[in-house]
C-alpha cells in the first residue's frame, strides 16, 4: 500500500492520480476517485507539510510577536464562528424535519380517522415529494452532498483532496437534502450529514466564503496552508457530532478517535471550545422554542432519549446476555457493512450510470417501499389491550386520535387498544427510538411485533444506503440494535423474573452494540450514549457491550467508513502498517518510476514540457558543488513550478544562479497556496511566448531545501510510520550517507526563547547552555543551505 505513496523516490499518492478538475464543476459523487485523466474524475494529496524555502523565511522573519497574537486570535475567533454556525445548521435542520414529521403525522392520522386508504395516498405523497427534492437537489446541484460524507472528510484529514467535497454548494445541498430525505422517513438519519455540514462551513470560513457564488471575503483569507485548513475542518467535523447528538465532549473523542490522522494539544482546546459553543446555541434555540412558536420542534434538552428513571441496578448473573447483546451486535454490524458494501458497489458500477434521472427514481421507488411497508405492516397487527396505567409514569394508553408517541391508536376496534408495530413502525425515529427506550413498559412490544420491524428495517436500512441522498447511519443503527436489545431485555425478564431489570436497558445496550459492531468506535460512542440517555449508571455495561461488539466485528470485516471509503476509492493510511511491510524496506517501495530530478537553473522551455509529460507533484531539484558533485539541494513542488510560469517576474536571461541582493523575491509564500474550492492552476492554462520559453528560472529561493529524508534501508514500517504521522507527501529516499555531523539529543532541543537552557537535567556532560552560546556565535559556519544557495 505504501508504495503508492512513496515511488519514484520521492513521489506521494497523488504521481498515480489525475489532476484535480474545478470542483465547482465538479459532478463526480465519489466514483471512481482513482480513475485517469481522460475520466476526468481523481484526488489530490494535500501539502501538511511546512514548505520552508526562501519567501517563507523571508515573511517569518518579518513577523513579530503582535502578529503572532492576532494570529491565535483570529483562530480561536474562528472557532467560535464554526460553533456558531454548525449549531445555527443543525437548529435548523431539526426544526425543518420535525415540523415537515409533524405535520404529516398530524394530517395522516386526522385522514385516517375517516379512511384509511385517503391517510395512506397522502403519507405516501408527502413523503414521495420530500424525497424526490432531497435526490433532485444531489443529482442536479450538488452531488458530493451524497450519503453521509464521513469517508470524504476522514479522507482529507488523511491528507487527501476529493473535489467537492467542502464546496458552498455541497453545504447547501447537505442541509436541504437531508431536510428531505430525513423528514421523507427513509431509514435513515441526519447525523453523518451533520458531520460534513460542520467541516463545509469550518472550511469555506477559512477559505472567506465562496468565489463562485460572489460570497467572498478577503479578510478571513488568513488561513491559506492546508495545515490550517486541517484544523478547522477537525473543529467542523466535532462540532456536527455536537449538535447532532447534543453532546459536546462526545464530539471532541469523535473528531479524536474517528476521522482526524493527526492530533495535537493546541487543537484540542479549540476543538472544545468549538463544542461547547454548539451547545450554547443549541441550548439557546431550544429554550427560544419552549414557548411552541417553533411548532412540532419542542423546546427539549439536551437529553434526547432519557433512561435516567429506568434500571437503577444490575445483577452480575445479567453480564452474560449483555456479553450476547455484543456478540449479536458484532454479527449484525459486520454482516451490515459488507451488505452495504456488496449493494453500493452494484448500484455504483451499474445502476448510477444511467444518469441522474435513473438516481432520482431509484430514491422515489424507495420512498414508495419505505411508506408501504410502515403503513401497510401495523394494519396486519392485531392491537393489544393497554396495560393498566401506571401512577406519575407521565404514559397515556392509547394517544388520542391523531397523536403519535408511545401506545398509538393505529386500526384498532376500540379504544382502550394500541397497535404495538405502529408504536415504532409508524412513527418518528427519534419517537421510535424512545419508546424502545422507555423504562416501565413493560410487555409493550411482542416478540412477533420486534422481529417484524427488525427484519424489515434493516433490510431497508441496507437498501436505503447509497442512494442520492444525503444519508447517516447513527440513527438507523440505534434502532436496529435498541430492537434486538429489547428482545433479549424479554427474555432476560421472562427467565430471572426480577421485578426491577427493565427492557429498555437491554434496548439502549442493543443501539451501543450494534454501532460499536458497524462503526467500530469505543471510547466516543461511549461517551455519547451516556450523554444521549443521561444514564452514568450504565457506563460500565456499555463499555462492556462496545468491546464485545467491536472484537467480534473486527473478525469479519473494517468498520463501516473504513469500508465506504475504500469502495469510493480514497486511499486512506491507516493508523497501523500492514504486517508485510516488516519485511521490506523504503528502496522496495520506490522502484516503479524513474526520479524526475530537475537543475537548479533551468530552462522555462524545459520547465513547461516536463509538467506537460508527467502528473508528478514534486520534484527533487540537484546543483553541483565546485568540485563537480551532484548534490541535491531540495524540492521544488508542481504547483509552486505553475506560480512561476503564470507569473513570468522571475524568468531571467542568463543561465547562472542569480544574486539574491540584486532581484529581491516577488512573492509572498501565500500566494503558492492552492486554493480549496478551485483546481489551482494547470499546465494547460497557461500561455508561454516562443520569446518566454528561451528564458531561465533560478529554483533555489523556492525550493524546500530541508525536506524529509530517509535512508533506502529503512523498514517500510518505520517510513510508514513517519509518513502518516507527520502527514507528508514527499519523502526522499537516499542512499546511506558517509558521515555524521552531528547527534540530536532531548536535551538539544531543551532551549528557550532566551537563549537559557531548561532546568531540566539528563545524564550528558555537555551543557546546553554552552552549546547553545557556541551555535549562536558560528552563524557563518552553520549557515542554512539554501543560505549558502543564494549567497
Amino acid at each position: 500500500m505504501l508504495s503508492n505513496h512513496l515511488h519514484n523516490g520521492i513521489e506521494s499518492d497523488s504521481l498515480i492520480w489525475s489532476r484535480v478538475p474545478d470542483s465547482d464543476d465538479a459532478s463526480t459523487d465519489g466514483v471512481g476517485l482513482l480513475s485517469s485523466p481522460r475520466e476526468g474524475g481523481g484526488v489530490d494529496s494535500l501539502d501538511y507539510e511546512v514548505i520552508e524555502n526562501y519567501a517563507y523565511r523571508e515573511e517569518q522573519a518579518h513577523r513579530g510577536k503582535l502578529y503572532v497574537g492576532y494570529y491565535v486570535a483570529v483562530k480561536w475567533f474562528f472557532s467560535l464562528l464554526i460553533g456558531i454556525g454548525t449549531g445555527l445548521a443543525a437548529v435548523f435542520i431539526n426544526l425543518s424535519v420535525e415540523n415537515f414529521a409533524g405535520w404529516k403525522f398530524a394530517l395522516t392520522f386526522a385522514i385516517i380517522q375517516k379512511s384509511y386508504f385517503a391517510g395512506f395516498i397522502v403519507y405516501l405523497v408527502i413523503n414521495l415529494v420530500l424525497v424526490f427534492s432531497s435526490a433532485y437537489i444531489i443529482t442536479q446541484f450538488a452531488p458530493a452532498a451524497a450519503g453521509s460524507g464521513i469517508p470524504e472528510i476522514k479522507g482529507y484529514l488523511n491528507g487527501i483532496d476529493i473535489p467537492g467535497t467542502l464546496l458552498f454548494r455541497t453545504l447547501i445541498g447537505k442541509i436541504f437534502g437531508s431536510i428531505g430525505s430525513v423528514g421523507g422517513g427513509l431509514a435513515l438519519g441526519k447525523e453523518g450529514p451533520l458531520v460534513h455540514t460542520g467541516a463545509c462551513i469550518a472550511s469555506l470560513l477559512g477559505q472567506g466564503g465562496s468565489t463562485k457564488y460572489h460570497f467572498n471575503s478577503r479578510w478571513p483569507q488568513l488561513f491559506k496552508s492546508d495545515r490550517d485548513r486541517r484544523d478547522l475542518v477537525t473543529c467542523g467535523c466535532a462540532a456536527g457530532v455536537a449538535a447532532a447528538f447534543r453532546a459536546p465532549v462526545g464530539g471532541v473523542l469523535f473528531a479524536l478517535e474517528e476521522v482526524t490522522s493527526w492530533w495535537r494539544s493546541q487543537l484540542m482546546w479549540r476543538v472544545f471550545f468549538t463544542s461547547a459553543i454548539v451547545a450554547v446555541v443549541v441550548r439557546t434555540a431550544m429554550g427560544w422554542c419552549k414557548s411552541g412558536i417553533c411548532g412540532h420542534f419542542g423546546g427539549g434538552g439536551f437529553i434526547i432519549w432519557d433512561v435516567s428513571d429506568g434500571q437503577d441496578d444490575y445483577y452480575f448473573k445479567e453480564l452474560l446476555p449483555m456479553a450476547v447483546i455484543g456478540v449479536i451486535g458484532g454479527l449484525l454490524g459486520a454482516l451490515f457493512n459488507q451488505l452495504t458494501y456488496y449493494m453500493t458497489s452494484w448500484r455504483r458500477n451499474y445502476l448510477h450510470k444511467k444518469g441522474n434521472r435513473v438516481k432520482i427514481y431509484e430514491a422515489c421507488i424507495i420512498s414508495c417501499l419505505t411508506s408501504a411497508i410502515s403503513f401497510g405492516l401495523p394494519l396486519l397487527r392485531k392491537c393489544s389491550p393497554c396495560p393498566e396505567a401506571v401512577p406519575d409514569s407521565g404514559i397515556e394508553c392509547p394517544r388520542p386520535p391523531g397523536m403519535y408517541g408511545n401506545y398509538v391508536n393505529f386500526y384498532c376496534k376500540t379504544d382502550n387498544e394500541y397497535n404495538d408495530l405502529a408504536t415504532i413502525f409508524f412513527n418518528t425515529q427519534d419517537d421510535a427510538i424512545r419508546n424502545l427506550f422507555s423504562a416501565k413498559t413493560m410487555r409493550e412490544f411482542s416478540a412477533q411485533s420486534l422481529l417484524t420491524f427488525l427484519a424489515m428495517f434493516y433490510t431497508l436500512a441496507v437498501v436505503t444506503f447509497g442512494t442520492a441522498v444525503p444519508a447517516g447511519q447513527f440513527v438507523p443503527g440505534i434502532m436496529i440494535g435498541s430492537t434486538y436489545g429489547r428482545l433479549v431485555g424479554m427474555f432476560v425478564v421472562r427467565f430471572y423474573k426480577k421485578l426491577n431489570i427493565e427492557e429498555g436497558t437491554y434496548a439502549l445496550l442493543g443501539a451501543a452494540s450494534f454501532l460499536g459492531g458497524s462503526m467500530r468506535m469505543t471510547v466516543s460512542l461511549c461517551v455519547i450514549m451516556v450523554e444521549i440517555t443521561n444514564n452514568l449508571k450504565l457506563l460500565p455495561l456499555i463499555m462492556l457491550v462496545l468491546l464485545v461488539s467491536k472484537a467480534v466485528g473486527d473478525a469479519f470485516n473494517e468498520g463501516l467508513y473504513e469500508v465506504q471509503a475504500r469502495l469510493k476509492g480514497i486511499p486512506l493510511l491507516e493508523s497501523r502498517p500492514k504486517y508485510h511491510m516488516r519485511q521490506m524496506i523504503a528502496k522496495e517501495a520506490c522502484q516503479s518510476q524513474k526520479v524526475i530530478s530537475l537543475p537548479r537553473v533551468i530552462r522555462v522551455a524545459d520547465v513547461a514540457s516536463i509538467l506537460r509529460s508527467n502528473k508528478h507533484n514534486g520534484f527533487p531539484v540537484i546543483d553541483h558543488t565546485r568540485s563537480g558533485e551532484t548534490l541535491v539541494i531540495g524540492l521544488v513542488l508542481r504547483s509552486h513550478l505553475l506560480v512561476l510560469l503564470q507569473s513570468k517576474v522571475d524568468f531571467q536571461h542568463s543561465p547562472l544562479p542569480c544574486d539574491p541582493s540584486a532581484r529581491p523575491i516577488r512573492h509572498r509564500f501565500s500566494e503558492f497556496a492552492k486554493p480549496v474550492s478551485s483546481k489551482g492552476l494547470c499546465i494547460e492554462d497557461i500561455h508561454l511566448t516562443s520569446d518566454d520559453l528561451e528564458m531561465y528560472i533560478d529554483l533555489a529561493p523556492f525550493l524546500n531545501p530541508s525536506p524529509y529524508v530517509v535512508p533506502e534501508d529503512m523498514s517500510l514500517t518505520k517510513v510508514y510510520n513517519l509518513f502518516r504521522q507527520l502527514g507528508l507527501r514527499h519523502l526522499f529516499v537516499v542512499p546511506r550517507p558517509s558521515r555524521v555531523i552531528g547527534l540530536i539529543t532531548r536535551k538539544d532541543l531543551l532551549i528557550e526563547e532566551n537563549g537559557e537552557s531548561s532546568a531540566v537535567e539528563l545524564q550528558q556532560s555537555t551543557s546546553v547552555r554552552g552549546r547553545y552560546s557556541e551555535t549562536a556565535t558560528r552563524t557563518d559556519a552553520a549557515r542554512p543551505l539554501l543560505d549558502d544557495l543564494l549567497g
